[in-house]
């Protein structure tokens, strides 16, 4: 394999300890428009994750709010599902149900390197609010068709959470 050194786990430790935990990126994110986030969100899973999936496969969110809080990077994003779409809302709105992870265990979460009932029951990943409308959108998300995802997403969630975990491993 020509780029077999690219591997994060190939890295060396020092250099992988040269890499900023993701609390450390928090001021920086303090900076940007609190509705970013969430219309960023939307907008990728709307137009790589969710392409080609029925109509009615968000009609659990329709008029709900779901909330994601990055803890660890200060981040905030609200989302709801208007006609079989995502779109963003302001992260202060009211929400119906919140799901709380740092950085490197939501992003373990969606590039699947982490199951979902292990980060919970863990407390790595913490639901409040509305549970049954939590446990719709984890249960969606399992059923999610990854394999029709856009192979340069895949490839970059998957390389980045695996640098992410690295390099939490180098500074431990």
């Amino acid at each position: 394999m020509p780029f077999s050194w690219l591997e994060p786990e190939r890295l060396p430790r020092p250099l992988l300890r040269l890499l900023p935990p993701p609390k450390r990126l928090s001021p920086a994110f303090a900076h940007l428009p609190a509705a970013w986030p969430g219309r960023a969100l939307a907008h990728v899973l709307g137009r790589h994750v969710l392409r080609g999936l029925p109509q009615d496969s968000l009609e659990f969110l329709e008029g709900k709010a779901l909330t994601l809080e990055v803890s660890d990077l200060g981040l905030r994003c609200a989302i709801t599902a208007s006609s079989g779409r995502l779109r963003a809302l302001q992260p202060d709105t009211g929400s119906d149900a919140t799901i709380r992870g740092t950085f490197l265990d939501l992003l373990l979460l969606a590039s699947q390197l982490e199951d979902a009932d292990t980060l919970f029951f863990q407390r790595r990943l913490v639901m409040t609010g509305d549970t049954a409308l939590g446990l719709q959108v984890r249960n969606f998300m399992d059923q999610l068709p990854t394999s029709q995802f856009p192979p340069g997403l895949r490839i970059l969630m998957n390389r980045l959470a695996r640098l992410a975990l690295a390099a939490k491993r180098a500074r431990a």
